[in-house]
């Protein structure tokens, strides 16, 4: 069977600046929320994977290097908590807290600045062409 496919200027699809925008600021709104409310930080590593793979490759290249950079500060303090963490003496809580205000000192205004920064760069409309069918054989 042929399929036979004329594509026109019609036939895309626009991804908004706006939905780019809020693309962009998931991860960074996402890494803060997890470090001021502590016990989502275990579930938000995982979604934080999910949202890091959803928007790493969008359309609009801002969001992606929004995204990883999102990611880097993320996935570096708690890459670095979880190994060091493992050498705390003892079973107190008192140096999993120092961990925790550290992480959040880095994380929370870096965020925000970053935020900051998406909200006043300038985000463009993308048009996205539709992908021909392909013929499954």
């Amino acid at each position: 069977m042929d399929v036979e496919s004329s594509q026109d200027e019609s036939s895309s699809r626009i991804v908004s600046a706006k939905s780019a925008r809020f693309a962009a600021m998931q991860l960074d709104v996402g890494n803060i929320i997890c470090m001021i409310v502590v016990p989502l930080s275990v579930l938000w590593f995982g979604a934080s994977m999910l949202i890091y793979a959803l928007h790493r490759h969008h359309p609009n290249p801002k969001v992606g290097k929004y995204t990883q950079w999102a990611a880097y500060r993320f996935y570096g303090v708690m890459g670095l908590v979880i190994p060091v963490g493992t050498f705390f003496p003892g079973k107190g809580a008192e140096p999993w807290l120092i961990a925790w205000a550290i992480g959040v000192l880095v994380i929370v205004p870096w965020s925000v600045w970053s935020i900051m920064k998406m909200r006043k760069d300038d985000w463009q409309d993308v048009e996205m062409p539709e992908e021909e069918p392909r013929e499954i054989i």
